[in-house]
């Protein structure tokens, strides 16, 4: 099979045995393939681990938190093809009201819309929660059961309970496990919720509105958001918030990926024309958590990638040294009708193959270990139970970021074989041999 000559000359040393190198020369060669294997192989087992973490808590904290909300306050859609040059002409009062008119909730939520799974009527109230032992402040959740059934992650974690018990007129809620254990409250407990946002004034002075509510259900999501969260049914909140028909509800907008919030809202803002101030999203809340996982991640990447950097440009020592000891052979070589073009290419070459041997096996060994790290880790007797299901650490592979890392990896080793190839080509044969 015919191939390049410099492809030929690279991989026939890339592949001789100790005996035909000088053995430090040798030793070098090997020790940067091994810092490369190693490095990407510590490179993708860390990856792999912090995207499993990263989806984790993307699981616990957004399946609780709305991912988009809207509110019920007007929202105004005018016409985005108008310029303003069309409406320099001055209109009467009952033209401008028909041009401008009042989007509902209602409407939004019939509104085809790419990356919304479903929508739902949604209220929320800061509220404080009173058992017989604590008192705590809580967000009560109005919510439709049947929807949450269907679209959220909490009512797959119910240790206790089913949010179908949240019927109307029952005031039941459902509580976090966490929650539950600081109030000492069990499924049949009855609590007092108080909500200071609809408060009245009475004689004895300003006394908010408050119910007792009976604990039907406990969920346990493994979050932070577990003991500040108590879920009730909306009617009932839209009772205890003296709102009966619900005139100040929201509308609640599930995603199938809570990560692609901007393009929905985007697709809201353009189509629907619903003002980004009548919008909530996830990020508002948990955005600086979720901020300071991805920069950690993206640290612990990049220091990961300087090992295998300084392992890469070690083929520099030892391509130079090649070069320094071969300067004869490259001079009748050249003598022989080789371009300098093709000589630089071998060691070129030849640093291309000490990286694919290094990424193959760092490749093959970050897999393997990868998939095998929870039983290693029971091996050596130190298990992580970070998991959703607490068997061990939550891993995700993901083959897009595996394949980038371990070309970035070679391109490293491309690149710390430029210097060494470029003084190879520069090499002039007739001096080269008179010192032979």
């Amino acid at each position: 099979m015919f191939y390049p000559l410099s492809a030929f000359i690279a991989y026939r040393y890339a592949k001789s045995n100790k005996a035909s190198q000088t053995s430090f020369v040798s030793f070098i060669n090997r020790f940067s393939v091994a810092g490369i294997a190693l490095g990407l192989m510590a490179l993708i087992i860390v990856v792999s681990v912090m995207n499993g973490l990263e989806g984790q808590l993307k699981q616990r904290i957004l399946g609780i938190v709305p991912h988009i909300e809207i509110t019920k306050t007007p929202i105004i859609s005018e016409s985005p093809s108008r310029t303003s040059s069309e409406n320099e002409v001055t209109e009467t009062p009952t033209q401008t009201a028909e041009k401008t008119q009042a989007v509902t909730l209602q409407e939004i939520s019939e509104t085809p819309i790419e990356g919304v799974v479903a929508t739902m009527a949604y209220r929320e109230a800061e509220a404080v929660v009173q058992s017989r032992s604590d008192l705590r402040g809580v967000q009560v959740h109005g919510v439709q059961p049947e929807v949450m059934i269907e679209h959220t992650l909490v009512a797959s974690h119910m240790e206790q309970g089913r949010f179908s018990d949240l019927t109307e007129g029952s005031f039941a809620a459902i509580i976090g496990r966490s929650l539950a254990i600081k109030l000492e409250a069990r499924v049949g407990d009855r609590l007092r919720v108080m909500v200071a946002g609809a408060s009245v004034y009475t004689p004895f002075g300003r006394m908010p509105s408050q119910r007792l509510v009976t604990v039907v259900g406990v969920f346990d999501m493994g979050s932070q958001m577990d003991d500040k969260v108590l879920y009730m049914n909306l009617k009932d909140v839209n009772r205890l918030m003296r709102d009966p028909k619900g005139s100040e509800q929201s509308l609640r907008l599930f995603l199938n990926d809570a990560f692609n919030y901007q393009a929905v809202v985007s697709a809201l803002t353009d189509r629907v024309g619903v003002s980004v101030n009548n919008m909530k999203t996830w990020r508002e809340r948990q955005g600086p958590l979720f901020d300071a996982v991805k920069m950690e991640k993206n640290m612990m990447t990049l220091m990961l990638l300087l090992i295998i950097a300084v392992a890469a440009f070690n083929i520099v020592s030892a391509l130079v040294m090649v070069v320094t000891e071969k300067q004869g052979d490259i001079a009748v070589l050249q003598t022989q009708g080789m371009l300098p073009s093709s000589v630089m290419w071998i060691f070129v070459l030849n640093g291309l193959f000490n990286g694919i041997k290094g990424a193959g096996i760092g490749l093959v060994l970050g897999v393997v270990i990868t998939l095998q790290l929870n039983n290693i880790l029971d091996l050596i007797g130190s298990p992580l139970a970070l998991a959703a299901d607490g068997r061990g650490l939550p891993i995700e592979m993901d083959v897009v970021q595996i394949a980038g890392i371990t070309l970035l990896s070679l391109l490293l080793c491309v690149l710390a074989s430029v210097y060494p190839a470029r003084k190879a080509m520069k090499i002039a044969p007739s001096q080269a041999l008179q010192n032979e």
